[in-house]
C-alpha cells in the first residue's frame, strides 16, 4: 500500500454554503473531513503508537497514517518508544522505506513512553504483545483500547465497513471504529500479532517491515477517510 498524502486546496474549497471554516481547519486542503454535516463539540482523536527505541516501526506507522489523514486536526497521531531517547531521528533505512511508502519523515524526534500519552490516548497502537503490555502497565484502563498494529488490522477488516462509514464525523468514526475492533476480540482468529524490529538490519528486512505496517494499516486508513456520499 502507498499512503496517499493529502495535498491541495484550501479550507474554502470544500465550504458548505452558508458556514463558516471551524476553528483550526482554516489550512485544511480539499480531503479535509471539515465539511461534517453533524455537531461538532471539539472532541478529538489520539492515536498513539508504540515500539521500542522510537526510530524505525513506530514512527514509520505515525507518518503513514498522518500522510494518509492529512493536516485535519480532529485526528492527532504520536509515537513513542519503551526505550526512547529523546530527539532521536529515523533511522535511515526507515527514512527510505517512509518516503518510498508515501511518508513524510521531515522534524521526526524520537520521545519516551510516559503514562501521560497512554493516558491521552483514545487508540494505542503497538509493534509487539510486550509494547502492548507495557503500554497498559502505565495506564490500567489502556486495556479496552490498545492493540498491537498487526491484530487491529486483522480484527478491522472483519468489521462491516458501513458500521464505520456511515458516520460522517471523523472522530465518532474513529469511536466506532476502536469499539467494532474491540467487540470482535476472540471472534476473530489474529495469525501474527507482532511486528519484527528491523533494527541493524538489513534493508530488506525494513521493506519488509515497512509493507507489513502498510498493509495492517490499509484498511483501517481506508475506512476513516472513505467519503460517505462516495
Amino acid at each position: 500500500m502507498k499512503a496517499s498524502p493529502r495535498t491541495g486546496g484550501t479550507a474554502q474549497d470544500t465550504a458548505i454554503p452558508g458556514e463558516s471554516v471551524p476553528p483550526g481547519h482554516e489550512g485544511c486542503g480539499q480531503r479535509c473531513w471539515r465539511d461534517v454535516r453533524e455537531p461538532r463539540d471539539g472532541a478529538r482523536f489520539r492515536i498513539l503508537f508504540v515500539c521500542t527505541g522510537n526510530v524505525c516501526r513506530s514512527p514509520l506507522a505515525e507518518r503513514l497514517t498522518r500522510s494518509a489523514l492529512g493536516p485535519c486536526p480532529a485526528v492527532q497521531v504520536v509515537s513513542a518508544g519503551t526505550r526512547a531517547e529523546p530527539g532521536r531521528e529515523m533511522t535511515e533505512r526507515a527514512r527510505r522505506v517512509l518516503v518510498r511508502l508515501g511518508g513524510d519523515p521531515a522534524g521526526f524526534g524520537s520521545r519516551p513512553l510516559v503514562p501521560d500519552l497512554v493516558a491521552a490516548a483514545d487508540l494505542v497502537l503497538t509493534a509487539t504483545r510486550g509494547h502492548r503490555a507495557e503500554s497498559v502497565a502505565m495506564h490500567l484502563s489502556a486495556v479496552t483500547r490498545a492493540f498491537t498494529i498487526a491484530e487491529f488490522g486483522t480484527l478491522v477488516r472483519a468489521v462491516p465497513p458501513e458500521e464505520i462509514t456511515r458516520h460522517r464525523d471523523p472522530v465518532r468514526r474513529a469511536r466506532a471504529l476502536v469499539d467494532q475492533a474491540r467487540a470482535l476480540r476472540g471472534l476473530v482468529r489474529i495469525d501474527r500479532f507482532d511486528i519484527a524490529d528491523p533494527y541493524g538490519r538489513s534493508r530488506l528486512a525494513y521493506r519488509a517491515v515497512g509493507r507489513d505496517i502498510a498493509r495492517s494499516l490499509a484498511v483501517p486508513l481506508r475506512l476513516l477517510t472513505h467519503s460517505p456520499d462516495s
